[in-house]
């Protein structure tokens, strides 16, 4: 009998991040008091004049297929948004708005990785990254980013991991789920490894606006010509604007990388939504008082969240520089037991501690860190507390 599935779509794991979501959602739909810190979206609401926007291109009647790449004044806008935040300037034939920055990344894959091809992580990475490469026939290569180094990777790391087959690096900061923030100095230093060997970097930069303590995010692509040529920046409206449902991702590229990726997407879904595409208009060339507002909230959030954590028993975390995650440091409760249940990984932590406290977490195993489960503060201070005071509870009911 013939295989049903193709074995590329075999690859795939399934998200834990929504499973774990889907639980703590049927959990409170049941009438339990669960606090989700899995879920990883602001929880502000889109701002107004973004949504009075969409609402005034849907009474226009702009609701028909636009250019396959995005409308024109938008790609002139992602542009002039490139020049202001980034030093960065590029053509709107450099510009490809997609489906969200996640289908931007798997675009930039899609265009760059042959079968075989060594794609390289750095570990704890966005459990998405490996399941795009290693449905493209690419073969992901992890490197480690140690926590003595503040989650981050060093030259020396991604030059030992560099080999004939090495094509591209997926680089992302601020990152999820470490939220760590790689300094110009040392965006510069790991660009000169990939100069050198002519890898191409996708470089993930939809956390950028969200940073703190005075962090300043570099982008990849400013470092040099050369490697402007080699890298394709992915962006997009999500985080920065608390519009995760319009789906607005967008990227930039060399020449020929992006008419390539015009050319595919073209085929595979066409344009993105033309609505979310004029609601995008105005929201980058709006004042961003509604982000920076935001940004406050959620800096308030995480210097409370460090503080608590702080407290607690067996567990910590890396202080984390930028986006709304943390990354939750559990292993010293490996081998405790709870109601005769032995902890033996994170995925058994995180299980535990929804069933026993109603508290929803990420088991780390996804994003390359197995001793870890990720935390998100992209929920109210009231809750947040709440559920860290319940995790720091259930740590010190381990015998």
């Amino acid at each position: 009998m013939k295989e049903r599935l193709a074995k590329r779509i075999q690859t795939i794991s399934p998200s834990q991040t929504l499973a774990i979501s889907a639980k703590a959602k049927a959990m409170k739909a049941a009438g339990e008091s669960v606090v989700n810190f899995g879920v990883g979206e602001p929880d502000f609401p889109t701002p107004a004049h973004i949504v009075e926007a969409g609402i005034e291109a849907l009474k226009a009647g702009k609701t028909k297929y636009t250019p396959s790449s995005g409308l024109p004044e938008l790609r002139r806008a992602i542009c002039e948004k490139f020049e202001r935040d980034n030093g960065l300037e590029y053509e709107p034939s450099q510009i490809i708005v997609s489906n969200g920055a996640k289908h931007s990344i798997f675009n930039a894959c899609y265009a760059l990785i042959d079968e075989g091809d060594e794609v390289i992580i750095p570990a704890p990475y966005w459990l998405t990254y490996p399941e795009v490469v290693k449905t493209l026939g690419g073969v992901p290569v992890y490197v480690e980013a140690s926590k003595k180094n503040g989650l981050k990777i060093t030259p020396e790391q991604l030059e030992a991991a560099i080999t004939p087959k090495t094509k591209l690096l997926i680089f992302n900061s601020p990152c999820n789920p470490t939220g760590a923030v790689y300094s110009e100095e040392e965006v510069r230093a790991l660009a000169a490894v990939c100069e050198k060997h002519e890898i191409f970097v996708i470089s993930d930069e939809i956390y950028e606006k969200l940073v703190y303590d005075g962090a300043r995010p570099f982008s990849f692509a400013k470092v040099s010509e050369k490697m402007k040529d080699l890298t394709i920046t992915v962006n997009g409206v999500s985080k920065t604007y608390a519009m995760t449902g319009w789906r607005i991702g967008y990227l930039a590229a060399p020449k020929d990388v992006a008419k390539a990726i015009d050319s595919f997407q073209s085929h595979a879904t066409s344009n993105a939504c033309s609505v979310a595409q004029y609601a995008t208009i105005k929201a980058l060339n709006s004042p961003e008082a509604a982000v920076e507002e935001m940004v406050a909230r959620f800096a308030s959030r995480r210097a409370a969240m460090i503080a608590r954590i702080a407290e607690m028993k067996d567990v910590y975390c890396v202080v984390p520089e930028g986006a709304f995650y943390a990354m939750l440091v559990v292993e010293s409760t490996y081998g405790k037991k709870f109601g005769g249940r032995v902890i033996e990984n994170c995925v058994d932590f995180a299980d535990a501690l929804l069933d026993a406290a109603k508290v929803a977490v990420v088991p780390g195993t996804p994003f390359g860190a197995p001793d870890c489960v990720r935390i998100s503060y992209s929920l109210s201070m009231e809750d947040m507390l709440e559920g860290l005071n319940r995790i720091d509870a259930f740590v010190r009911s381990l015998a």
